[in-house]
C-alpha cells in the first residue's frame, strides 16, 4: 500500500503543478472517500481543490477511493442525520435533495451522458451507480492507454446512433 501512496502522491503533485496554475486553468476535484487517504494526500488533493477552484477551464475529477455503493450509503446516512436533526422532513427528500448528498454534487453535469468502458470488461465496476442510470454504455476490449482519439470517435458514433 506504502508504494500506491507514493505512486499517488507523486501523480497529485504532478496534476498540482500543471492545472493549479491560470496559464490552464484547469478545475481539479477530487471524489471518493478521503479519509483513507494519508494526510498529505488529503491535504495535498484539499490544496489542489482550493487553488483551482475558481478556474474556469476543463474540470478534471480524480475517483480516489471511490465507491458507487458506499457514495449512495454516505448520501443515506447524511440524511438520516438531518432527518433526526430537524433539518429536514422525510417527505422533503426527492432525487434532487438525494443527489446533492453524493460526491458529485459539485459537478456541472453530475450524470454521464455516455460512459466508456475500456479493458473488455462488462460491468459498470461500483461506478458512479445513481448517477449511471440513464447513461448510454459503451465497452470495448481495449485497455485505457491504448484507447485513442480514433477509439473515442468511433465511441461516439456509436452513442449518436442511439439517439
Amino acid at each position: 500500500m506504502e508504494h500506491h501512496s507514493e505512486l499517488l502522491y507523486q501523480s497529485f503533485s504532478l496534476w498540482y503543478l500543471l492545472f493549479t496554475s491560470h496559464s490552464h486553468g484547469c478545475r481539479v476535484s477530487v471524489m471518493g472517500d478521503k479519509s483513507k487517504l494519508s494526510e498529505t494526500l488529503q491535504n495535498l488533493s484539499t490544496e489542489i481543490e482550493e487553488k483551482s477552484r475558481a478556474n474556469s477551464g476543463t474540470h478534471i475529477i480524480f475517483a480516489i477511493n471511490y465507491s458507487g455503493k458506499h457514495d449512495i450509503l454516505k448520501a443515506c446516512k447524511n440524511l438520516a442525520t438531518q432527518v433526526k436533526d430537524g433539518v429536514i422532513l422525510p417527505n422533503q427528500i426527492n432525487e434532487t435533495i438525494f443527489a446533492q448528498q453524493l460526491y458529485t454534487n459539485y459537478i456541472d453535469f453530475p450524470c454521464p451522458d455516455l460512459v466508456i468502458r475500456t479493458s473488455g470488461e462488462i460491468r459498470i465496476s461500483n461506478f458512479m451507480l445513481w448517477q449511471m442510470a440513464y447513461s448510454k454504455l459503451y465497452f470495448t476490449k481495449k485497455y485505457f492507454p491504448d484507447f485513442g482519439e480514433n477509439d473515442l470517435i468511433e465511441a461516439l458514433r456509436a452513442f449518436q446512433r442511439t439517439q
